[in-house]
């Protein structure tokens, strides 16, 4: 007896021992096949020197979603256990804002003012189609700082199994985006170039203000060029990118020195150029037509040393954005949504993080870019649909092409370049050239750095309703969000990415469904068998035992 007891007394401090042992020694493995648990080093690096808690309400949550979004809501909170076990001062709860029938609309309500619109969904199930609500959203607060994350990544023409899949792969960055806005102060800088008749600033308002929770963010005219360029470069140095959206006036050669060395000098730059000048708005008139004529801006050889040519030609898809139009007289009048070939609809198939997950982007009267064989590395970002021609300038474009059927066989010139980054050690556009003015220091070889090209200036323009700026990307006419926002906010991460955020974005994650068709039309059968078939079984086990009991026992 005593030595019985004694074993079970060594049992029971070894047991103990184990268990201290292994809370000290606390490790989780990630056995997925795409490591989606497993944090990677750059969301690591965000969180881990977080000394003060990071409180996080997730509003995903309900009993009454559609299987798909159960299935991001658990995504979701395993997700957000991953971070609260790399640093315990991430803490997160689920609510659900429409739990209480009395309280419901107000805290709606209450939701949408802070921004946080609320998602209606069809929910099939058991063969049977209904509507759900859902808010899609997180807030993050630390130190009295708050930012709103969106747990939902659009995409136009997506299921919502294809939306669920997206936002799955999109969770990482989107919760380690938030946490660097919370806990990373601003330190890059971004100059906004003026002075060649750019976009007005109501007209970049949208993209502007969403660059400015990331980065500092000031106007530069090169207008100073003329009086003391060197003054203008060195206060132009002190820029980590520079953008210029749509310049519409020449740039001499003085101001081309100044810009090409300041990317000698490392400069990132973000270029959105028109070849062509052509605007929609220039067809809303009583003929209903213009001309578009080639757009001299004196950049050609500046881009062809860099490796890339923006053709003065007009790309025209069947696979583009629609126009709005009053059709009809007077007050019998309507809107309709016709077919634009001058809008094209942009993506590509690379897994680049800048383009990688993203919705499609809208151009408007966009051109074409040819790259060329230099020592750069050249990554196309964005391309047409294959149904695509190319037209030349001068051409008159006209209101009247929506009445007409297009002819597919013309549309057969494949897919076309229209945005491009550009990445290694440039060459100046000027070695071995006359300089227009007297550098103090001349370089003719940058360090690395990285440009990105884009032939549409129309793609940072956001629209402009009653003198107010509306959402980059978003069309009030259809009601579609493009991609172009989240398109412009990558390139400008990508530039200036410093601690690898960015390329969480490539991360691919897949997320399997159960097929709910298929569910609805089995139901019966698989009911059947689970309930009727192990029924059988037993019945069948009974029976047999008894025969060979008795047949055992008969002897």
């Amino acid at each position: 007896m005593k030595k019985h007891l004694k074993h079970i007394t060594i049992l029971l401090i070894a047991l103990i021992a184990i268990n201290y042992i292994s809370s000290l020694a606390f490790k989780r493995f990630d056995l997925t096949d795409d490591k989606r648990y497993t944090l990677s080093e750059a969301t690591i690096n965000i969180i881990k020197n977080v000394d003060s808690p990071i409180e996080i309400d997730v509003f995903l949550s309900g009993e009454d979603f559609p299987s798909e979004f159960r299935r991001l809501q658990n995504e979701t909170k395993q997700l957000l256990e991953e971070f609260s076990s790399e640093n315990s001062n991430i803490i997160f709860n689920f609510i659900n804002p429409l739990e209480d029938d009395a309280t419901r609309e107000r805290h709606i309500q209450q939701l949408t003012d802070r921004g946080l619109t609320p998602m209606q969904l069809s929910v099939q199930e058991n063969g049977k189609t209904s509507q759900a609500i859902i808010f899609p959203w997180a807030l993050a607060s630390y130190n009295g700082k708050t930012v709103i994350i969106s747990l939902v990544k659009n995409k136009i023409g997506a299921s919502q199994q294809d939306l669920v899949t997206n936002s799955v792969q999109h969770l990482e960055y989107a919760f380690a985006d938030g946490f660097s806005k919370l806990t990373n102060p601003k330190h890059k800088s971004i100059a906004i170039l003026k002075g060649n008749k750019q976009l007005a600033d109501k007209y970049i308002a949208s993209f502007i203000r969403k660059l400015g929770e990331y980065y500092f963010i000031a106007p530069f005219t090169l207008d100073s060029v003329a009086n003391n360029p060197q003054k203008t470069l060195d206060g132009l140095n002190h820029f980590d990118l520079i953008i210029s959206a749509k310049p519409t006036e020449a740039f001499t050669e003085e101001e081309k020195l100044v810009l090409d060395q300041y990317t000698m000098n490392g400069g990132k730059s973000l270029w959105l150029i028109d070849a062509v000048a052509m605007e929609k708005d220039s067809l809303y008139n009583d003929r209903g037509k213009n001309f578009a004529t080639s757009r001299d801006l004196n950049v050609t050889d500046f881009f062809f040393k860099y490796g890339v040519r923006i053709n003065p030609v007009m790309v025209s898809t069947l696979y583009s954005a629609p126009i709005t139009l009053a059709m009809g007289e007077g007050s019998e009048s309507q809107f309709q949504h016709l077919r634009w070939p001058y809008a094209p609809l942009a993506s590509t198939n690379d897994n680049h993080p800048i383009v990688n997950n993203l919705n499609l982007v809208k151009f408007d009267f966009a051109n074409q870019i040819d790259t060329l064989k230099n020592d750069i590395k050249k990554t196309i970002l964005l391309e047409s649909a294959p149904l695509t021609k190319l037209e030349g300038t001068p051409r008159e474009i006209s209101l009247e092409i929506v009445t007409q059927d297009p002819d597919p066989a013309t549309f057969n010139k494949g897919n076309q370049t229209l945005a491009v980054l550009l990445e290694g050690e440039f060459t100046s556009v000027y070695a071995n050239r006359i300089k227009p003015f007297e550098l103090q220091k001349e370089i003719n070889k940058s360090v690395p750095t990285k440009m990105i090209v884009i032939a549409d200036g129309d793609v940072i323009k956001n629209d402009v309703f009653k003198n107010v700026p509306q959402e980059l990307g978003f069309d009030r006419w259809t009601g579609q969000t493009y991609g172009n926002k989240e398109f412009l906010l990558n390139a400008v991460n990508y530039l200036l990415d410093d601690n690898g955020l960015i390329n969480i974005r490539s991360k691919e994650i897949t997320v399997e469904f159960l097929n709910q068709e298929k569910i609805a039309d089995e139901k019966t059968k698989w009911q059947v068998i689970n309930i009727l078939l192990p029924l059988l079984l037993l019945g069948a086990f009974g029976v047999l035992f008894n025969y060979f009991r008795r047949k055992k026992y008969a002897n």
